[in-house]
């Protein structure tokens, strides 16, 4: 294995960068409301002469005398949204109009997917860039020498989005945030990464983790950022299904000629690739003595992983569990979505600090989701323990936009509340970021309806995170539908789904969401199950469900109600 090397540089040119943005960060963390109301005041007045700016009276809400005013007068003019009310202005800029939902155009589009069969197109402004994908990545650089000092000592193994999807009607390329992150980032660091950034550009994706799990496993790994926990299993899979063929490519310094790469991508990685015989020999004495070799044998100087640990994540934290040297730190990744980088977690809990100089937050009581007229509570306001849905406003477009997600407050960073996520609210589902909608998932049902002529009654989809995968259930009109016509129909609303959901679909690509699970339901069952629920206190006139749910209990009864 590559012996360690020196850190200085690294820590040196961060402690120096991330240093005084951390410096910065604290000071404003130090009097959140005062910084609440200067943002708003410093977003308005960036968009006030835009389209949007000038229809919602940006100008008359920054002559407020005081931020209770400037709230009020904001909360009126600017009424909380979801995608598709900015949907319509995004449009705008995608087709070359400028200074519609900010000055100028966006530099890219984060692509994510929406409520409907069109994705989000999540506009990135250079301001947004520069200062939370610029400054704050900074910090975030930082704090890993401060947590682990000697974690620039060896490579990185970085999961990344490919950098360049698409383009816009108007030339405006659309991709990964993050891909961009990682092409941007100081050239110091980017000398680190155990293998290119073209890896990201192979479609297929056991090609995909076999790239880079046979060029990372090559190397003295000391840090690993990939944002779902769910990358890692599928990591390591590839590694006990290809282990002896990634020693045989490090010997000799290939790339398995078999693999679905092409010509292009393979010329790039050659540079990463020579013969290496010596780590060749470690990794078979690694198999002879282990038998299954994990990342605590192949990398036992990581210093740091860096994943989502809240949320529905924590299921695939079990998978891996006791396969990482001791030492090394699991960090959260933080609460982070295509829409907005909320902030990051600076230590060993779960916690993420806000960036309250670059957004402006506003949170709903969980209690409160459902009031049509809910109260709006600033960020000074929110109680430790206590559970919101979070709605934001940002530099690139976003006003009072819903984040759909319910987060519970942490422990105070200086005087700013911290947060972590609890779970998607609003009929959204996701165990491993694919964000699946309800609305979608009858979609896809009553496509695969009318495309098989299979008329179902009745349907209900849960959410397995054990298995990562979902469970569909149907009551067909003809309780003769044979089981394996019931899987085809599945097929066909699999089908439909990864059309609609691009999250979805990548999931499912890369192995991260499993084939779902076909289950047919016994006539009734519907009635049925809502008279279990009546019988154990639910009341008659209140009673409602959705239609896609991961919800254990209720799963458990309408595992009682399948056709065997």
């Amino acid at each position: 294995m590559e012996k360690p090397v020196s850190a200085f540089v690294p820590n040196f040119l961060l402690g120096v960068a991330g240093g005084i943005q951390y410096l910065k960060l604290k000071s404003v963390s130090k009097n959140p409301r005062k910084t609440s109301e200067n943002t708003l005041r410093g977003i308005l007045n960036y968009a006030k002469d835009t389209v949007y700016g000038k229809e919602h009276n940006f100008a008359y809400i920054l002559d407020a005398k005081d931020d209770n005013e400037l709230y009020a007068r904001y909360q009126e003019a600017v009424k909380a949204q979801d995608y598709e009310e900015l949907r319509p202005y995004i449009d705008r800029h995608k087709n070359g109009e400028s200074d519609i939902l900010f000055p100028g155009k966006p530099i890219m589009y984060a692509t994510t997917s929406g409520t409907t069969k069109e994705p989000k197109w999540i506009p990135i402004t250079d301001v947004y860039l520069n200062s939370v994908y610029g400054k704050m990545t900074k910090v975030w650089l930082f704090n890993f020498i401060k947590n682990r000092p000697k974690v620039f000592t060896g490579k990185i193994v970085s999961i990344v989005g490919k950098v360049i999807e698409g383009y816009a009607p108007d030339g405006t390329m659309f991709g990964s945030v993050s891909g961009v992150t990682q092409r941007d980032c100081p050239k110091f660091v980017k000398k680190l990464y155990a293998s290119p950034a073209d890896v990201f550009s192979i479609t297929d994706y056991n090609a995909r983790y076999y790239a880079i799990m046979r060029m990372g496993i090559e190397r003295n790994i000391t840090l690993i950022v990939t944002a779902n926990p769910s990358t890692i299993v599928e990591m390591q899979n590839n590694v006990n299904e290809y282990y002896d063929s990634y020693v045989e490519d490090i010997e000799k310094g290939t790339l398995n000629e078999k693999l679905n790469i092409s010509k292009e991508i393979r010329a790039a990685i050659q540079p990463y690739l020579k013969p290496n015989p010596e780590r060749a020999a470690e990794l078979r004495a690694l198999k002879e003595k282990y038998g299954r070799v994990l990342p605590k044998h192949y990398w036992p100087n990581l210093q740091i992983l860096n994943t989502w640990k809240c949320g529905n994540t924590k299921v695939y934290l079990d998978k891996f569990k006791d396969s990482f040297p001791e030492p090394m730190l699991h960090q959260e990744f933080g609460y982070f979505s295509s829409e907005c980088r909320f902030g990051l977690v600076l230590d060993d809990t779960n916690n993420t600090v806000l960036f309250p100089h670059f957004h402006y937050y506003e949170f709903i009581a969980e209690e409160d989701i459902e009031n049509p007229n809910p109260k709006f509570l600033q960020l000074h306001e929110l109680k430790q323990g206590k559970r919101y849905c979070p709605f934001v406003t940002t530099y690139a477009g976003l006003y009072r936009y819903n984040m759909n997600d319910l987060v519970e407050v942490g422990p105070s960073f200086e005087n700013t509340p911290t947060v972590h996520m609890i779970q998607k609210v609003n009929g959204i589902v996701t165990m491993t970021g694919e964000k699946l909608h309800e609305r979608q998932f009858i979609e896809a049902v009553h496509e695969a309806e009318k495309e098989l002529q299979m008329p179902v009654k009745f349907f209900v989809g849960f959410a397995d995170l054990s298995l990562s995968a979902y469970h569909f259930y149907y009551e067909f009109e003809d309780l003769n539908t044979t089981q394996k016509a019931a899987e085809l129909f599945t097929d066909k609303v699999d089908e439909v789904l990864r059309e609609v959901n691009i999250e979805y679909k990548a999931k499912r690509e890369s192995f991260r969401v499993k084939d779902p699970i076909t289950h047919r339901l016994q006539r009734e069952s519907f009635e049925n199950f809502k008279a279990q629920c009546i019988a154990e206190g639910a009341r008659d006139g209140q009673f409602k469900m959705n239609l896609l749910m991961q919800d254990e209990k209720r799963h458990q009864k309408f595992k009682g109600l399948v056709i065997e």
